[in-house]
């Protein structure tokens, strides 16, 4: 963990980073959804990620937390220009990401790599693993002579704990967390400076998890990297990142420093992700503040009005008058502080301690 210093940017309501290395600003995504048959006419739009601003720092973790569906992933890939955004920016060294064509792209993918959820699916099968690491070498003429881009595959199987002399195998040979080894030795083949991790433990063993979350650290701490890393588990993400940023239905709702976050969580969605989290000691356990969400996640083609939220916030439900209600109906939150020390998008955000 880098412990970064962040500010709040007046203009966006976002935590920025004093010395961000990616600046996000109001960031938008929208999916068209096409009727059937054979004239495929627009009938709706999916709106995956809606005005998302945040700034990643150098050397920095954040984390992007938030249920499924709610546009983590797609925001990590609008970073990295692997899917077009219908509006925004993304600026990485003075260039907005977005307005860029492939060739101008090509050589900023070097500095901005991914790495995927699924280990196996990521991981082409007709190939052993020296191919795999060393493609990204090869794509950008990084690889040399034979002698050197072997030295360069072996080296990089060593610094995620990979035995080289199995650089032969199959990935269908290799265990989960072995397979998201091999995945993180592929992105950091061109010594990039950002890492997106799309889940990157999800798909693992608990007691695998720690093994590949103290990987990470290490490799952050010796190439001094900036991390994305995006999970829907904000136990994992709080031994991981300096600063979190909860998103739902495609809006960022909060976003804080790491203790703050579990320590004075203001908005009803983030303090309901920490209630669910299990804790070891059973008195602690019985005796905690729940928070509990009732309905399912509104569809993100047709989303609620002002706050989207509402629909299923306990706030809105038990203790907002008419009047208050109303307004959650018909404004949509600014995030801002209001009163936390931090960020939220509620337009009556109250901090409370729940563990």
């Amino acid at each position: 963990m880098s412990h970064a210093n962040a500010t709040l940017d007046p203009t966006s309501g976002a935590a920025a980073s004093a010395d961000p290395v990616v600046s996000v600003r109001n960031l938008v995504k929208h999916f068209p959804v096409r009727s059937r048959g054979i004239v495929r006419r627009q009938v709706g739009e999916v709106h995956a990620v809606c005005d998302v601003s945040f700034d990643l720092g150098r050397h920095e973790t954040l984390g992007l937390v938030g249920e499924s569906g709610c546009g983590k992933t797609t925001t990590g890939r609008l970073i990295l220009n692997l899917v077009k955004a219908t509006s925004g920016q993304v600026v990485y060294q003075g260039k907005d990401l977005t307005t860029l064509g492939t060739g101008v792209m090509r050589p900023l993918r070097r500095d901005l790599q991914i790495v995927f959820q699924d280990p196996f699916a990521s991981l082409d099968p007709r190939m052993v693993i020296n191919e795999i690491v060393a493609e990204p070498l090869r794509i950008h003429g990084l690889y040399g002579s034979n002698t050197d881009g072997k030295g360069k595959v072996r080296d990089l199987l060593r610094q995620v704990g990979l035995n080289p002399e199995h650089g032969n195998r199959y990935a269908h040979e290799f265990s989960g967390g072995q397979r998201q080894r091999i995945g993180v030795a592929r992105a950091l083949a061109l010594r990039p400076k950002v890492l997106v991790l799309d889940e990157p433990v999800s798909a693992l063993d608990v007691s695998i998890q720690a093994g590949v979350i103290n990987l990470l650290e290490d490799i952050q701490d010796e190439l001094g990297l900036s991390y994305l890393f995006i999970s829907h588990d904000l136990s994992v993400v709080r031994h991981i990142a300096d600063r979190i940023v909860v998103m739902y239905l495609g809006r960022i709702v909060e976003t804080a420093q790491v203790e703050q976050l579990f320590t004075s969580a203001a908005h009803p969605y983030t303090q309901a992700l920490i209630s669910a989290i299990p804790l070891p000691d059973p008195v602690k356990e019985r005796s905690r503040r729940r928070v509990l969400l009732t309905g399912d996640v509104p569809s993100p083609v047709n989303p609620p009005s002002g706050c989207r939220f509402r629909t299923r916030c306990p706030k809105f439900a038990r203790d907002l008058t008419r009047s208050e209600q109303q307004k959650c109906t018909d404004e949509i939150p600014a995030l801002i502080d209001r009163g936390s020390g931090h960020p939220a998008a509620c337009h009556f955000a109250q901090a409370i301690k729940l563990v």
